[in-house]
């Protein structure tokens, strides 16, 4: 293994940065291109420990997984450069995509656009969801914690946390057995960790508190900061997992923006490099435009952006001297096999309350008892869910990429609105 000149890290971190599309799947994979197979930087069975671990933490666990490797190279300056050119490029991209959409997002043409997107967008998260399952569901285990989950969050509106406590509750008892002890591995201070975590901790409130003491605890800004930092603390499983956690409060609850909108964030985010959770950014920017404050638009993206990022940096400069120590226990490895499997039915839960949304103009939940049913009314459109089988034909049996299919997908909405 070779280790770059800091230098050469940020310009590495700079390209993945810009080239990061695809969501987690196509950012992890340049990352291994990158630092893996091309340069020797990073050894694969260190890439892969350290990509299992990610996994397990809450938030973005691809942008976790550049913190790893930038503090894995040159420690905290190195966690710091990777960790931050792999979301400042796209968050300057949605930025300006979100500004754009609040002033012309109502004009006709654009409202055409984005029906087509909308379509594109719930073939990529079927693809993602087919995907994941495919490579997470090996026995009946796998498979019934992923029906569980799904069942718990679409018809009991189960708390999301308690979900994903229950499977790695469940995974990490039947793994118990296998502990061996990892006393042979190098130690690592606990007490210079609980220093790092309370920095890190303080850096992350310190917008949250800024607002509460300017602007007042109960301002919708200061709401909008405490809701997106409770979201970066429970959300396990990656960006899907979050999204479904983040669509149903922001749109359902708080009313921030539409389920219509919401669609329309994830295809920008889709077509942006960099996290998807960067859609939380659009989700800033709307609510914030509503606020009633001199560039709520703005303070609102830069206030989810921080409280959602953030996070990243306390868990890997935390916990990242202790991975080899607890990557080495394998009831932790069987917690994450048990997460990942119940992610999938989180997934799915995500794909259905989408579809519904696309695919019917009305969307109601009707609840009885604990039982929540969501009741579609106002007509099937079989034009988008012929745009939808579309766009993943071409994801899944053609090698045209991401941005290429959400272009065809929002030229077919112009075509489809003005021609047919």
């Amino acid at each position: 293994m070779t280790r770059p000149s800091l230098s050469a890290l940020t310009h590495s971190f700079w390209r993945i940065g810009w080239l990061s599309f695809g969501g987690p799947a196509g950012q992890i994979a340049q990352m291994q291109r990158e630092l893996v197979d091309g340069r020797g930087w990073i050894e694969q069975a260190a890439f892969l420990r350290a990509l299992n671990f990610c996994m397990l933490l809450p938030g973005p666990e691809a942008q976790q997984l550049a913190t790893w490797c930038g503090w894995r190279l040159h420690g905290v300056r190195g966690g710091l450069i990777a960790g931050g050119l792999f979301v400042l490029p796209g968050a300057a991209v949605m930025a300006l995509l979100t500004w754009a959409y609040l002033n012309f997002g109502t004009l006709p043409l654009v409202q055409a656009l984005f029906y087509g997107v909308q379509a594109v967008v719930l073939a990529v998260v079927a693809q993602a969801l087919l995907r994941i399952a495919r490579r997470a569901l090996h026995g009946a285990q796998g498979w019934v914690l992923a029906v569980a989950a799904f069942v718990a969050l679409f018809f009991f509106d189960a708390p999301f946390p308690l979900v994903v406590l229950a499977a790695a509750l469940i995974g990490g008892w039947r793994g118990r057995g296998n502990l061996h002890d990892p006393t042979s591995l190098p130690p690592a201070s606990w007490r210079a960790s609980l220093v790092t975590a309370l920095g890190w901790g303080a850096v992350w409130a310190a917008p949250i508190v800024l607002s509460a003491l300017l602007l007042g605890p109960q301002h919708p800004l200061t709401q909008l900061g405490s809701f997106f930092a409770r979201m970066a603390a429970v959300t396990f499983g990656g960006a899907y997992a979050a999204l479904s956690y983040v669509a149903q409060h922001a749109v359902e609850d708080q009313g921030w923006l539409t389920a219509a909108q919401m669609l329309d964030g994830l295809g920008l985010a889709e077509t942006t490099p960099g996290p998807l959770v960067l859609v939380f950014q659009f989700v800033g920017g709307i609510a914030g435009a509503g606020f009633g404050i001199a560039g709520g638009l703005w303070l609102g993206m830069a206030m989810v952006l921080w409280v959602t990022f953030a996070p990243s940096f306390l868990w890997i400069f935390t916990l990242a001297p202790h991975l080899d120590r607890l990557t080495a226990r394998p009831a932790l490895a069987a917690a994450l096999a048990a997460i990942t499997a119940a992610v999938v039915g989180v997934m799915a839960n995500l794909a259905v309350w989408f579809a519904l949304h696309v695919l019917f103009a009305e969307v109601e939940a009707l609840r009885v008892g604990p039982l929540r049913l969501w009741v579609p009314s106002g007509g099937f459109d079989w034009v988008a869910a012929a745009l939808a089988l579309a766009a993943l034909g071409l994801l899944t049996r053609t090698r045209l990429g991401m941005g290429a299919v959400l272009g065809l997908g929002a030229l077919a909405g112009v075509l489809i609105k003005y021609i047919g």
